[in-house]
């Protein structure tokens, strides 16, 4: 396969990934009835059983059987059980804000996430920032920081998405399993858990699942499908095309799903809320653009910046 394939399969795996995140809330929203723990554990449970059918259809199963010695050593266990906890963690959060009227701020998470990344790459892994860089992450500062002001409290929802997002991301850093087999390692780990609690509500009786309508057993199931591929479209897209390419596309998800917040749930969105994301806006065009010859030119004497 030559590379201009390569990239426009790349390109079509990310958009594919974003665009199902951004689309996620009229996925949950029908399933408002269902408490958020329900709702995850059945995300995890059928996500776990798609990855294992996946694996199966594409012969695979052997080499997630084979990996089980790798996967039992200390730091793998500890990585990729971390890993199954944050990513569990930021379900959890987001189910349970779609469903409590806090579509606009899971956006707004979303929107902080690649800047929260960035913080916690330099912080842990050491990398260099430029100028524009730091001016991006102060613009981002002060947007969060006009929502907390006018909430009157941290903006709790957004910043746990975020941070739960992006500190997922750095443990995957030191992930080496391919992405099919760590993603089934990941949900193998908090199956059980998972499937106790499952079978738990289904034997007291307060169980969603078939006991509220068809639609709603059926959408639990599909859960598995939903959480399961865009992260393995996102692992694909990663493989295919640069990274500052793909965080380009990462916009689409917040953005998509700030437009389903106003125009479909119809959640309110104040002048001081506006006012806030323009800085985040603001924070991101300067960020996407930091490495650039143009951005570059407009540095003070004395500065350098590495021109992608």
């Amino acid at each position: 396969m030559n590379s201009e394939n390569r990239n426009q399969i790349g390109i079509f795996c990310a958009i594919g990934a974003y665009f199902m995140w951004g689309i996620f809330p009229l996925y949950w929203k029908p399933l408002n009835e269902v408490p958020a723990f329900e709702i995850l554990a059945h995300r995890i449970f059928w996500a776990f059983i798609f990855m294992i059918v996946l694996l199966i259809w594409n012969k695979r199963f052997h080499d997630f059987i084979v990996n089980f010695k790798v996967l039992f050593k200390p730091m793998n266990f500890i990585l990729v059980f971390l890993a199954a906890v944050l990513i569990s963690i930021n379900w959890c959060v987001y189910i349970w804000a779609v469903n409590n009227g806090h579509v606009i701020e899971t956006s707004l998470g979303y929107y902080i996430n690649p800047l929260i990344s960035i913080l916690l790459a330099i912080i842990f892994l050491k990398e260099k920032l430029n100028l524009w860089q730091i001016v991006a992450i102060g613009f981002a500062t002060v947007g969060v920081l006009i929502l907390t002001i006018e909430y009157g409290q941290i903006p709790y929802v957004a910043l746990t998405l975020a941070l739960s997002f992006g500190f997922y991301g750095l443990v995957k850093k030191f992930i080496h399993f391919d992405s099919t087999i760590g993603l089934t390692y990941e949900t193998l780990f908090v199956t059980p858990i998972a499937l106790g609690f499952l079978i738990f509500i289904q034997a007291k009786g307060t169980a969603a699942f078939g006991n509220i309508s068809h639609l709603t057993t059926i959408l639990l199931i599909g859960t598995g499908v939903a959480t399961a591929l865009p992260l393995l479209c996102f692992a694909e897209a990663g493989k295919r095309i640069p990274l500052s390419m793909l965080g380009f596309f990462q916009y689409i998800a917040p953005t998509m799903t700030l437009i389903l917040g106003l125009t479909v749930f119809k959640e309110s969105f104040s002048h001081v809320q506006f006012i806030s994301f323009i800085f985040i806006w603001i924070a991101l065009v300067v960020f996407s653009l930091s490495g650039t010859k143009f951005m570059a030119r407009l540095l003070p004497k004395g500065h350098s910046v590495r021109v992608k």
